[in-house]
């Protein structure tokens, strides 16, 4: 989710997400801007340097910076890198798949608000947060639930009569993460429910 629509949504402004089938939900980007339930079970894993990946203004990235927990959020939305720092997180306009700083010495990663469908290939996601990753680090990710089903939708933003480019977006269930991690060189995944959320941590 990129682009002039996605920070109008963080400004507060009207913005739905269409889907290729035809559905339309909002997007409702200004409740990231604000701790969510199932937040602190999070946090509470997130030792040591911690990368935020899909950032977005940097709730989860302050958050842990006032914790005193050296955590860097990467987004490539220019309000969301800017929400971040005024909120007083580290932040930079960066891609994933970009150069990143201490590549191999992060100890954990986060995959937060659905980040697991970045690029619609969560398999290619994960390979690439592993190379990002120390070995023993893990990577934290938000799941959906078990007994849904795991898929790769097309959507776009729109507003106002507008849309944008269409782009892909993954979701992944609870029943699926465990092999998928495997694939991905974790081969351990835990699963646990929170505030009606479900994460998993892979190492």
């Amino acid at each position: 989710m990129i682009g002039a629509f996605y920070e109008h949504g963080l400004r507060g402004g009207n913005v739905e997400v269409e889907y290729a089938d035809g559905r339309v939900l909002p997007l409702a980007a200004e409740r990231w801007l604000r701790p969510i339930e199932g937040d602190e079970e999070v946090l509470a894993r997130c030792g040591g340097p911690t990368l935020d990946v899909g950032s977005g203004p940097g709730r989860l990235t302050a958050a842990l910076a006032r914790r005193g927990v050296f955590a860097l959020g990467i987004d490539v939305t220019p309000l969301a890198v800017e929400l971040t720092r005024r909120a007083g997180g580290l932040a930079l306009l960066r891609c994933v798949f970009d150069p990143l700083p201490a590549t191999g010495r992060w100890a954990e990663a986060l995959l937060m608000d659905g980040n697991i469908g970045i690029g619609g290939d969560p398999e290619t996601l994960l390979r690439r947060l592993r190379q990002l990753v120390r070995p023993g680090g893990s990577v934290i990710a938000e799941v959906h639930e078990p007994g849904s089903k795991s898929t790769v939708d097309m959507m776009r933003l729109r507003h106002d009569g507008r849309a944008d480019e269409w782009f892909a977006w993954a979701t992944v269930s609870a029943d699926d993460i465990g092999g998928l991690a495997e694939r991905c060189g974790f081969p351990a995944a835990e699963r646990w429910n929170a505030a009606g959320r479900w994460f998993a941590a892979l190492s």
